[in-house]
């Protein structure tokens, strides 16, 4: 489980760091956010393969924040908290929790359930994984890589990456990749359909070319 990323959330410094500690010395790499709002933003701006998350949180409660996650990302999420009544764990698993670990835990305990839920999920995004050449899009992972080579994008990059890759040869306008991707209720300038599109394309390489530009409409993905 070598070069995998958890995102630890608990607003407690002690129990991050112990946790930290417990998975660096099996491999994993580490993140970490004191609240929701913070795992939010790294969410946005990292690679994270994996969530795990207090319930008992200031201003953004655990429960809250997987709901929220869950509106935009299959990342998984695994529950860390002393809340281990029933109605919680039940509440947990329904907001799209993978699993629910209750507080005071074994460290051998908590590498075993993390490697389970990333081994199910790297078992069901298989048949999810698109690749055009050299470009390659693990849609429930949320990652691309060109040549091999992770590329880092923001979360509406790769939501209109993906979503252009997904109707190849299709031609869409501005306006519908703003509806389509960013929403019926967004209210910015649909110039930043532009300037999502230079950055993929940059970011991209060589494989930014599959982007293409129809003059006076907008653009598709063709390779």
């Amino acid at each position: 489980m070598e070069n995998r990323t958890i995102l630890i959330v608990d607003d407690e410094e002690d129990m991050r760091f112990l946790v930290g500690m417990y998975l660096e010395n099996s491999g994993f790499s580490c993140l970490q956010a004191k609240d929701g709002e913070e795992a939010l933003q790294l969410l946005h701006t990292k690679q994270v393969d994996l969530m795990l998350l207090d319930v008992m949180m200031p201003t953004i409660d655990g429960f809250t924040l997987c709901e929220r996650i869950r509106e935009r990302s299959d990342v998984p999420i695994v529950f860390l908290t002393a809340r281990g009544e029933e109605w919680d764990k039940v509440k947990g698993f329904k907001l799209g929790g993978d699993d629910y670990i209750v507080k005071p835990f074994s460290p051998g305990e908590l590498i075993a359930r993390i490697e389970a839920v990333l081994r199910r999920v790297s078992q069901t995004k298989k048949t999810d994984d698109l690749s055009f050449g050299s470009l390659f899009i693990d849609e429930k992972g949320r990652k691309v890589a060109v040549d091999g080579e992770a590329i880092l994008l923001t979360l509406k990059e790769f939501d209109l990456l993906l979503f252009l890759a997904k109707h190849t040869g299709q031609v869409f306008s501005r306006e519908d990749l703003l509806l389509r991707v960013w929403g019926y209720d967004y209210t910015g300038n649909a110039r930043t359909v532009d300037t999502h599109i230079k950055t993929l394309r940059i970011k991209l390489k060589q494989a930014g070319s599959f982007i293409k530009t129809v003059w006076g409409i907008g653009y598709k993905f063709e390779v």
